[in-house]
């Protein structure tokens, strides 16, 4: 007997798919348009093919904010997720300080990115600052808009404070998954603190890790509004990520041709990156299990 396949379930998709098409796919039908297009003013444009793709892929302006970019991903990642399951291993499981700890770490994500960004932007100012003004006073010489490591440093600490909390719910969120037998278990067996977390909470955890460190990459390597408002870029273009300079271009000097074909080969460079982070990390979990 032939088992009948009821297609209208189609129709409750449709909305969505219709909304996504409105959202995403006809913008970006604009970008590629514009991409492969240039421009005499006054909205004349003609072809001009991959000729944007060409230029960019020869800038040095673009290869050096890509590296900046990669370098800054890397950094937030090798800081935020130890330090995310740090925290998370040493949280409260049950009671009211559990759920204390679970609302303070909830804060940060909370704030607006642009507050973010203002908040340490006067916080880390020499003369009405907080941070500058106690660096100052010990004799350290801090100055974010002119001394490029000081606003890389400012740049990291302000994120590590903003996503950290992200990496350690998820890792706490994985750790409650794990049943008490385990522990009790491990605790029969004499097994060390290392071999518990290695083989019980690592394990219950990777697959939120797996989550986590998508997460941080993809918002890492899109960051814009935190470092636009504390460095704008700078000092120079010590600070300038691909996603500004991408606005400086489109903006700034309203190139929308390279623009356009600049944010198409961001968005691929994303999509290449993320998909290799998920291919190693399902097969890891693979073969983890």
């Amino acid at each position: 007997m032939e088992k009948t396949v009821n297609q209208k379930a189609w129709f409750l998709v449709l909305p969505v798919l219709l909304l996504v098409a409105f959202s995403a796919v006809i913008p970006l039908m604009t970008v590629v348009n514009y991409s492969v297009q240039d421009s005499f003013g006054n909205n004349q444009f003609f072809w001009w093919g991959i000729g944007w793709f060409e230029e960019l892929l020869h800038s040095d302006r673009m290869w050096s904010a890509l590296w900046r970019q990669l370098a800054f991903s890397a950094i937030i990642l090798a800081i935020e997720v130890p330090l995310g399951v740090f925290v998370a291993l040493n949280m409260p499981k049950k009671g009211f300080w559990a759920s204390f700890c679970l609302v303070l770490m909830s804060l940060p994500l909370l704030i607006p990115w642009n507050v973010v960004g203002t908040i340490w932007q006067i916080f880390g100012r020499v003369d009405i600052g907080l941070l500058g003004y106690t660096l100052a006073a010990l004799g350290i010489d801090y100055n974010y808009t002119q001394d490029a490591v000081d606003a890389w440093i400012t740049v990291i600490v302000m994120d590590v404070w903003h996503w950290t909390s992200l990496v350690a719910l998820l890792g706490y969120a994985g750790l409650q998954s794990i049943p008490d037998a385990y522990y009790q278990a491990a605790k029969i067996d004499q097994a060390s603190r290392w071999k518990v977390f290695r083989y019980i909470e690592l394990p219950k955890m990777m697959g939120v890790l797996m989550i986590a460190i998508l997460l941080r990459f993809m918002d890492s390597f899109m960051i814009y509004t935190e470092p636009f408002v504390v460095t704008g870029g700078g000092p120079g273009n010590a600070t300038t990520f691909l996603s500004i300079d991408l606005v400086k271009m489109a903006l700034g000097q309203f190139d929308l041709g390279p623009a356009a074909a600049f944010s198409l080969m961001y968005f691929l460079v994303i999509l290449l990156i993320s998909w290799v982070f998920y291919t190693v990390m399902t097969n890891l979990e693979k073969r983890e299990g």
